[in-house]
């Protein structure tokens, strides 16, 4: 139980210790991080949502990802800092996205 707990901890300071991973990295190798939780930040170019379910995407100056989130959609413009798990082959009203974040969390800057 200690193990696992040290180990948990551990993680979590590797975690936030770490800094934000450039999109291009995560579209050049998706399974490297695929089923990983990443932190981008950006700013929102495109978004959609409707009662709180949505989708936007996240630009930085390496290149852009789509955001699906359950959580709210920032609005267009919107610096933000994105916590999720990198996912392939997400639809969105049965439009393949391609590799996308599903949003644990996200931070309007």
């Amino acid at each position: 139980m200690k193990l696992r707990l040290l180990a948990t901890a551990a993680a979590a300071m590797l975690l936030s210790a770490c800094g934000a991973v450039k999109i291009a990295r995560i579209n050049a190798d998706p399974s490297h991080y695929r089923n990983r939780t990443v932190r981008v930040t950006g700013t929102v170019v495109t978004s959609v949502g409707v009662m709180n379910t949505g989708g936007y995407q996240v630009e930085d100056d390496t290149g852009k990802i789509f955001v699906v989130s359950r959580s709210g959609v920032p609005p267009r413009g919107s610096h933000v800092t994105v916590t999720g798990t990198v996912v392939s082959a997400a639809q969105v009203l049965g439009t393949p996205l391609g590799t996308t974040i599903r949003e644990q969390s996200h931070q309007v800057r």
